[in-house]
């Protein structure tokens, strides 16, 4: 009669090897993340808070021919309330403008802010001469009649900490305000203006 025989396959050392490694690797991401989620409980960071703390209109001029000039002061404060950590930021950017058309793109180098406490980063802006169109060149003259021209600022900043040896904490904090201003006498009108309300 015929005999059934069976196969014991063995299995190669190259794949002994990949299984060992990928263990290992996976251990190493597990413990990596227990390290970077006790740093983060224990550092508990905490979101910067980015405000514009005071602002002047330096100079305000337009014509019939329908060009503005203008001039702005602008102080913005940089807010790190950590206790534990240092805050990098970088890709600093804000943009000015009136109406929707642009006036003036306010960068910053990357920088850091110490733990618990601020840095003001002052812009003088000025613009190059804008060109109006007939609807602009009324709400300039409108806003003049008013006694309040308004203008738009909008970007933000990237900011992150080290948390523990192999990870780190990563936020955007953003603005999107309205800075207005008597252009009587070229004096700023205090508002809200601060990214703490969208964290």
């Amino acid at each position: 009669m015929p005999r059934l025989t069976s196969r014991h396959g063995t299995t190669s050392p190259l794949i002994w090897c990949a299984a060992i490694i990928c263990a290992i690797i996976s251990i190493v991401v597990i413990i990596g993340g227990i390290l970077v989620f006790v740093g983060y409980m224990v550092i508990h960071p905490r979101v910067p808070i980015i405000s514009v703390t005071d602002a002047h209109l330096d100079f305000l001029k337009y014509d019939i021919v329908g060009v503005l000039q203008t001039q702005l002061t602008i102080v913005i404060r940089v807010d790190n309330h950590n206790a534990k950590a240092h805050a990098l930021f970088d890709e600093t950017e804000f943009k000015l403008s009136y109406d929707g058309k642009l006036i003036a793109i306010l960068k910053a180098p990357e920088f850091e802010v110490v733990k618990e406490k601020s840095m003001f980063l002052p812009y003088l802006v000025q613009s190059y001469p804008i060109p109006l169109n007939p609807t602009l060149m009324q709400a300039v003259d409108y806003a003049v009649k008013q006694d309040v021209i308004t203008f738009e600022l909008k970007g933000g900043s990237k900011t992150r900490w080290r948390v523990g040896p192999l990870g780190s904490v990563k936020f955007e904090c953003n603005l999107s305000c309205e800075l207005r201003f008597r252009p009587s006498d070229h004096s700023y009108i205090p508002s809200p203006c601060t990214s703490s309300h969208k964290h």
